[in-house]
C-alpha cells in the first residue's frame, strides 16, 4: 500500500513539474528574442534543443537575477527529462519524437529569453553605476 501510494504521489508531482514549466516556456514564447541574442546564440526564429546547453553556458556568463534562479533550474531538469523520455519511450512510439524535439526546441527558446533579459539587467546595472 504505501509503494502505491509513493507511486501516486510522484506521478502527481511529476505531473505539477511539468505543467510548471510548460507554463513557464509558453509564457517566454510570446516575447520576442533581440537582434543581439539572436547573433550570439546562433538562433533565428525557431530553437533547437541541440542549443540548450550552449545557451545555458552564455547564462552561466551573466549576472543572475534571484527571481530567475529557480525557474532555469527547473527549465533544465525538466529538458533532461525530455531527453530520457527521447532517448527511452520516443524510440517505441514514434509520435513522441516530433514532440519532444518541440519541447526541446522550446526549452532552449526560454534560455535564450532569459539571456535576453540577463543581459538587459546587466546593462541597467551598468548604467545605473556610471550614473552615480
Amino acid at each position: 500500500m504505501a509503494t502505491l501510494i509513493f507511486i501516486l504521489s510522484a506521478a502527481a508531482l511529476l505531473q505539477f513539474f511539468i505543467s510548471y514549466c510548460r507554463s513557464l516556456i509558453a509564457a517566454s514564447i510570446k516575447q520576442p528574442l533581440s537582434a543581439e541574442v539572436r547573433d550570439v546564440t546562433g538562433i533565428p526564429n525557431t530553437a533547437s534543443g541541440e542549443d540548450f546547453a550552449r545557451v545555458i553556458q552564455l547564462l552561466d556568463l551573466c549576472p543572475e537575477r534571484p527571481e530567475e534562479r529557480g525557474r532555469i533550474r527547473a527549465i533544465n531538469a525538466y529538458f533532461r527529462l525530455l531527453n530520457v523520455v527521447r532517448s527511452t519511450l520516443a524510440r517505441v512510439i514514434p509520435a513522441l519524437v516530433t514532440w519532444t524535439e518541440m519541447e526541446r526546441g522550446q526549452c532552449t527558446y526560454f534560455a535564450a529569453v532569459t539571456l535576453d533579459r540577463r543581459i538587459a539587467f546587466s546593462r541597467d546595472m551598468l548604467a545605473q553605476q556610471l550614473d552615480a
